[in-house]
């Protein structure tokens, strides 16, 4: 079964400094059709105005994955991290017990754009953690390169939860392919470009939940942009 989520059907959030797009339910916009999928409960794309950001906010037992599409953002958190995550560049926070952060566009001068992921913990009460490493476009170029999994393997960020996140870019005549397991589920997001999803187009900003599939297959309509995560 795939089911296809439309960009213009996500919930929606203009703040001025801060345009956001929905894919779950989340803060004002909720949806009982709509709440998580598999472990992934969160994917918000947003976009965040030159020098503003989120103040300081706390997070507890849950994995936030931020993956920069353009711009970079600056992050401190009460672990003692302060880092800048540029564009190609992810990051993964392991709120747990608790901890506060704050984020912020790094540019004076340029809209910073994301996607903001948060995954159900495998169990509550784990030690707050931090994590950040790039993936070049060619990294990614052509295949589903391995980006965070439950064991960190192939230098993908370690995500707590028994979760495989790939990221691909696609040129126009190449695919890629994946082997589902019947106990898994498997989300797609498209970043930018078009695809086509087992045979259906998805384009920017569009989701895709399958379940009960014995395979992926993706073919670049256009060049495109996207992660999946294939999880229990």
């Amino acid at each position: 079964m795939l089911d296809v989520i439309q960009s213009e059907t996500r919930g929606s959030a203009d703040h001025g400094w801060l345009r956001a797009k929905h894919t779950f339910s989340f803060a004002e916009y909720q949806n009982p059709e709509r709440v998580e999928f598999g472990k992934v409960r969160v994917i918000n794309e947003d976009r965040i105005a030159p020098g503003k950001g989120f103040g300081t906010h706390p997070h507890k037992n849950m994995e936030i994955v931020t993956y920069v599409i353009d711009g970079a953002i600056a992050h401190k958190d009460s672990m003692g991290n302060g880092t800048v995550i540029s564009a190609g560049e992810i990051q993964r926070m392991t709120a747990g017990t608790g901890v506060q952060h704050s984020e912020f566009n790094h540019s004076n001068d340029k809209e910073l754009h994301l996607l903001q992921i948060w995954i159900y913990p495998e169990k509550n009460g784990l030690e707050p953690g931090y994590e950040q490493t790039r993936f070049s476009r060619d990294d990614k170029l052509n295949r589903l390169r391995l980006v965070g999994s439950r064991d960190g393997r192939d230098g993908s960020i370690t995500i707590h939860q028994d979760v495989n996140l790939y990221a691909s870019v696609l040129e126009p005549g190449h695919a890629v392919s994946l082997d589902l397991q019947p106990d898994r589920k498997v989300f797609v997001q498209v970043v930018d470009g078009d695809i086509a999803v087992n045979g259906q187009r998805l384009s920017a900003g569009d989701g895709a939940q399958m379940q009960d599939e014995q395979s992926l297959q993706i073919a670049a309509v256009s060049e495109a942009e996207f992660l999946v995560f294939d999880m229990t």
